[in-house]
């Protein structure tokens, strides 16, 4: 009953938000901006009030009109704020060209049309223009002068502001028509801004010294009035005769003002601020327009200005009706909103006073029955926490017990990997084995136990931090010093890999008190981390410096950095980053930030080009407390021997020549100890190459080895996609490759066999059995070369053999036959048609049929010469040459050589 109430109660809330919803939702606007250049003048108050009659007809259109007051920089910014809104349609009155055709452009990139209206922009980049055509407006006022002339002919034109086009049009069809008239002279041009108030002064000197002018055309009809005010102080109003432009039906406008006499004829220049509007929904609604729509003009003089005003008069009558309408209108919608709000308003009331007194009347009944429920269930939740908390013991017990397992058999692990790197040591240091392969197979073994004490003392760390069980006992200690020793573990590896590997510090000493044991994990963690994901010839550097009350220190590298999204995990536990695919327990870092936090410092990482670490550490020891501050003994602080699993040993030197006779092996594997053990172990039966991945396929195409041993967890591409790819291409798909990886699973084996692999074997493996491995694939090819080369002089179809290999085959050989009988026919020219390089070519060919191309090609001379010798239609002249040979003589030592007769005793045995 109590949900049917609510149920009521939401229904009818619901009911009536769904309804002013709907309301709402009928009010699809289109939302219209307008950018006016200013609205000072009669003109463009006329065009903004045309605008706003036009767009209260059309209820769907939202009208926003800005005046920039003459101000370019104020426009740009309205365009500016136009384009953030998103509006749906711009419209532009520009006040200049150029400066505003940068904004109007941004506006089209951004998808908001623009409607240039009165006047342009630089350049065509718009929706659309509308307005007069402003060179007509010119060319109509000089004929208008020209064809009413009755004396000098000399004339003065007044024109509009420098930059805007309408000046700039005006004056163009102006003096097209005056040059095109010998007798009519423009005596001098006023350039004004479009004011009253620019004309006066410059009009009234040139009218003092040349007061023979018979025409004064100005570009607007403000500028006209100003003129022949001028000309009136100078008593020449009767003498000259004014004509300007705009037309307005206005106090002070065209129209009056060509009644009056003041002016001889004014142009109409319509303000089209209906059209605009109509304009703008079209190209909003993505109908076809026209680039420039262009407004009808006329001349207005004393013959047709009455008939002119009274049809205006008309126009602004209906326009005052309409407007008159759209405001009663919208005091209607206004009153039937609020009636119609207040009886939605009403029936909720009515709804929820309904629902209150149905839910009362069921109160009442219901109280005492759930009283007694709650009773009950009370009972039984006392009951179930009872029993809760007691699996909760017993779970938090169970959890104990696991972690001091995992934790007791981790200190288990100790012992052995002691005694195993004790007695690797006491065997490094014997005399007889000093200098052997054995050693350096014994540093190996130290290192990667060395490597698996460290992992197992940071577990024990990540236990003591979880628990809270770390204590710090910190002691003054110069940071340049204790960073120039930690650095010592890592410079063989910096040398190795020609890594620039440098400490900033100041001179002099820099103290700190810092628990040498805990920030020398700390050291550890960073710098073998940026050894990680730093290149070869990379940057690691240390800073150190004083900031404020803190003593920094920055770790910056120029490796593959973390990603800015994945910055805020960097420091939790077990955290690994997208871009990382190396193996790693994800505690390091996690550990790092406990260890400063217990020095009551701070530990930041920075996005960007590499990984970049800054710690702060507090100066003095005023944050610690009294226990936590005290000397540390040499047996309290002893920095490891580390040897970093990528810091190996180089056997180049201690190996033996290779056999120039060997097979070649190309050995793909990111691990460095590992991968130097490969090579260590084959170098004596192949000729090895070796890749960390990066290079992979460049490595292949540049050796084209004979095999190849790959790793699949490699960074950058995997295996199976270096596989993949080499497969498909023609100059190495005839390569074994045998995929050496952890990924044991039947998913992984199934991808490797279907990127083309010849073998997959897991790890930890058998040296005995990659040995055997190789030996077997090497076999296999041995006996499919011997049937190419014991077939493939006849043509067979592709699916014959292995399809990479044959298609090859085969192409390699039409080409041959194409130019049999082209001496000069060269392996360059071969290896340029198969598009790959002579070198790769030898190899491949080489590799396929275990002889060169040159002996190849011969070889498919001599059959070819050894088929003809059997027709008897050819003399053995013929052949040689037919065949491609130089010379006759050549020819017989070669056909001798391969088939141990000349071609004359060939032929005769035939």
């Amino acid at each position: 009953m109590r949900s049917f109430i609510l149920w009521l109660i939401i229904t009818g809330v619901l009911a009536t938000l769904i309804s002013c919803g709907k309301e709402r939702e009928g009010d699809d606007t289109i939302s219209i901006a307008v950018s006016q250049a200013m609205s000072t003048d009669d003109w463009r108050q006329q065009m903004n009030r045309s605008m706003k009659v036009e767009a209260s007809l059309r209820p769907e259109v939202h009208l926003e009109i800005i005046d920039a007051k003459n101000s370019v920089e104020k426009q740009v910014q309205d365009i500016e704020s136009f384009i953030a809104k998103k509006v749906d349609v711009i419209i532009v009155s520009p006040i200049q060209s150029k400066p505003l055709t940068a904004v109007v452009e941004k506006s089209i990139r951004a998808g908001i049309p623009v409607l240039v209206v009165d006047r342009k922009i630089e350049g065509e980049n718009y929706t659309a223009y509308l307005g007069a055509d402003n060179v007509e407006i010119g060319r109509t006022a000089a004929k208008y002068i020209v064809s009413n002339l009755r004396g000098s002919g000399n004339l003065i034109e007044i024109t509009g502001a420098t930059g805007s086009s309408p000046a700039y049009e005006r004056s163009l069809g102006f003096n097209q028509v005056v040059r095109a008239n010998s007798h009519v002279h423009i005596l001098h041009t006023i350039a004004g801004n479009w004011e009253k108030e620019s004309v006066k002064e410059p009009l009234t000197k040139l009218l003092r010294a040349n007061p023979n002018i018979e025409y004064i055309f100005a570009h607007n009809d403000r500028m006209a009035l100003s003129a022949w005010e001028t000309a009136k102080t100078l008593g020449l109003e009767d003498k000259i005769k004014f004509i300007g432009v705009d037309g307005l039906n206005t106090p002070n406008g065209g129209i009056e003002l060509v009644k009056d006499g003041m002016l001889q004829a004014t142009i109409l220049y319509p303000s089209g601020g209906n059209e605009a509007i109509r304009l703008a929904q079209r190209i909003h609604n993505k109908e076809a327009i026209s680039k420039n729509n262009i407004l009808n003009t006329i001349l207005i003089d004393h013959f047709n200005a009455e008939i002119i005003e009274n049809q205006m008069d008309k126009v602004d009558e209906q326009q005052s009706v309409i407007e008159s309408q759209q405001g009663a209108i919208k005091v209607q919608e206004q009153e039937y909103a609020s009636q119609g709000n207040l009886l939605r308003l009403l029936s909720l009331f009515l709804v929820i006073i309904f629902s209150l007194a149905l839910y009362s009347v069921y109160s009442t009944v219901s109280i005492s029955r759930k009283k007694r429920q709650l009773e009950t269930i009370n009972h039984t939740v006392v009951s179930q926490k009872e029993e809760i908390e007691q699996m909760a013991e017993i779970a938090r017990l169970s959890n104990d017990a696991k972690l001091n397992f995992f934790t007791g058999l981790s200190h288990e692990f100790k012992t052995p990997i002691t005694l195993i790197i004790s007695y690797v040591e006491s065997l490094i240091d014997e005399d007889k084995i000093k200098g052997t392969k054995l050693a350096h197979e014994l540093k190996l073994i130290h290192n990667n136990s060395n490597r698996l004490l460290r992992l197992i003392n940071q577990l024990l760390d990540f236990r003591k931090i979880e628990e809270h069980k770390f204590s710090i006992r910190a002691t003054e200690t110069d940071l340049c010093q204790f960073s120039r020793d930690m650095m010592g573990n890592f410079t063989g590896e910096a040398k190795r890999r020609n890594i620039d590997f440098t400490l900033d510090c100041p001179s002099g000493k820099l103290d700190a008190f810092i628990d040498r044991n805990l920030m020398d994990k700390v050291y550890f963690n960073l710098l073998s981390n940026a050894f990680k994901f730093t290149p070869d010839h990379g940057t690691i550097a240390i800073s150190i410096y004083e900031e404020s009350d803190n003593v920094a220190l920055r770790f910056k590298d120029s490796g593959i950095g973390i990603p800015q999204e994945e910055i805020a995990s960097v420091f939790t536990a077990f955290f690994k980053a997208s871009n990382n695919q190396k193996n790693s327990s994800g505690i390091g870092l996690h550990l790092s930030k406990e260890f400063i936090e217990l020095h009551k410092g701070t530990i930041e990482v920075i996005a960007g080009a590499g990984a970049e670490f800054i710690i702060k550490l507090p100066k003095g020891h005023h944050h610690f407390n009294e226990n936590e501050v005290g000397l540390q003994s040499e047996d309290d602080y002893k920095v490891a021997g580390y040897i970093l699993d990528s810091q190996t040993y180089d056997i180049a030197e201690k190996l033996p020549a290779a056999n120039n006779e060997n097979y070649s092996l190309l050995i793909i594997e990111d691990n460095t100890d590992l991968l130097n053990f490969l090579k260590n172990k084959l170098s004596t039966e192949y000729t090895v190459t070796t890749s960390d991945g990066s290079d992979a396929l460049e490595k292949a195409l540049e050796t084209v080895p004979d095999i190849i041993i790959c790793d699949v967890n490699l960074a950058g591409k995997d295996g199976f996609e270096i596989s993949k790819q080499l497969k498909k291409d023609l100059r190495t798909s005839h390569i074994p490759i045998i995929i050496l990886t952890a990924l044991g699973n039947e998913e992984s084996m199934i991808k490797g066999l279907q990127s083309g692999i010849d073998q997959y074997l897991t790890k930890p493996f058998s040296l005995p059995i990659v040995k055997q491995s190789l030996s077997n694939l090497l076999y296999n090819r041995e006996k499919l070369r011997y049937y190419y080369t014991n077939n493939i002089y006849k043509v067979e179809p592709e699916t014959k053999f292995g399809f990479p290999e044959q298609e090859f085959i085969t192409k390699m050989n039409g080409i041959i036959f194409n130019n049999m009988d082209n001496s000069d026919f060269s392996v360059e020219e071969l290896a340029e048609n198969l598009k790959v390089s002579r070198v790769q070519l030898y190899r491949k060919v080489k590799a396929i049929l275990g002889m060169s191309i040159s002996d190849h090609i011969n070889n498919i001379r001599l059959e070819r010469a050894a088929e003809l010798l059997k027709t008897n239609d050819f003399t053995i002249s013929e052949i040689a040459y037919t065949v491609g040979f130089s010379s006759p003589n050549y020819f017989s030592t070669a056909f001798k050589h391969k088939f141990g007769y000349s071609p004359k005793e060939y032929k005769s045995k035939l």
